[in-house]
């Protein structure tokens, strides 16, 4: 296996799946079914995932509630997110811990690196929660940060969309995907991969970052099998 450890990024809405908000239990089933497959393949799995699906604080704070107070919730609704997959990996059999960066003891464990790691090695899916536990930085930024922190070989970012493009592809007909592309370039040319912060984390940590279609069945097993899907972004 080219990669030994990873870090998948999802975002909330991935979860929604058809719906126009919450969680689609149809949706979770599949993602569950497709990280059980990488992890019988021997890959060490640690999760982050976005909150969006049920609350966004940066659109709190567009409707005028106070930036910090939305952010917490926002990193709550990363939590019940983080809580939901839990339970429809542990529903195939895999075994999971979620930790979080808010303390949470109830439902989830404290984040602390050594232990996340050592579960990561005794073959565990570790589920981020919580964000960074800090306003102002998004799930991006906290997965780039946890992926340094794991040590992880890369940063699997799934999206509904097959890679990065010169343009949207949902809007534009005429975009073309990258199959590889530098951290500079993307800087250049504007493309939207992540968050200026947690993508210029990223690339100062020499982190690779692959964006792909979720969403395609057996997509995260091909990655990690070595195969050319979607965009590789690295020096």
């Amino acid at each position: 296996m080219p990669y030994k450890r990873i870090l998948l990024k999802l975002s909330g809405e991935a979860l929604m799946g058809d719906k126009q908000y919450g969680i689609d239990p149809e949706r979770l089933s599949e993602y569950a079914d497709e990280i059980k497959i990488v992890v019988d393949k021997g890959v060490e799995v640690a999760i982050v995932i976005g909150g969006g699906n049920i609350f966004r604080g940066l659109a709190g704070a567009g409707s005028g509630m106070d930036r910090v107070q939305g952010d917490h919730m926002g990193m709550l609704a990363t939590v019940i997110n983080g809580l939901a997959l839990q339970s429809a990996l542990e529903d195939k059999g895999v075994q999971t811990r979620l930790q979080s960066a808010i303390k949470i003891n109830e439902v989830a464990e404290p984040f602390i690196r050594r232990r996340a790691m050592r579960h990561l090695e005794k073959g565990r899916v570790v589920i981020f929660g919580g964000g960074t536990g800090n306003p102002y930085f998004t799930t991006d930024s906290a997965a780039v940060l946890r992926a340094i922190e794991i040590e992880a070989d890369v940063i699997l970012k799934g999206t509904r969309v097959d890679g990065i493009y010169t343009s949207d592809p949902e809007k534009d007909k005429n975009a073309t995907k990258f199959e590889t592309i530098s951290f500079t370039d993307v800087l250049r040319k504007g493309l939207k991969v992540m968050d200026t912060t947690a993508f210029t984390l990223s690339q100062e940590n020499e982190l690779p970052i692959v964006v792909f279609d979720m969403n395609k069945k057996g997509n995260l097993s091909k990655i990690v099998s070595g195969q050319n899907i979607g965009t590789v972004v690295n020096l």
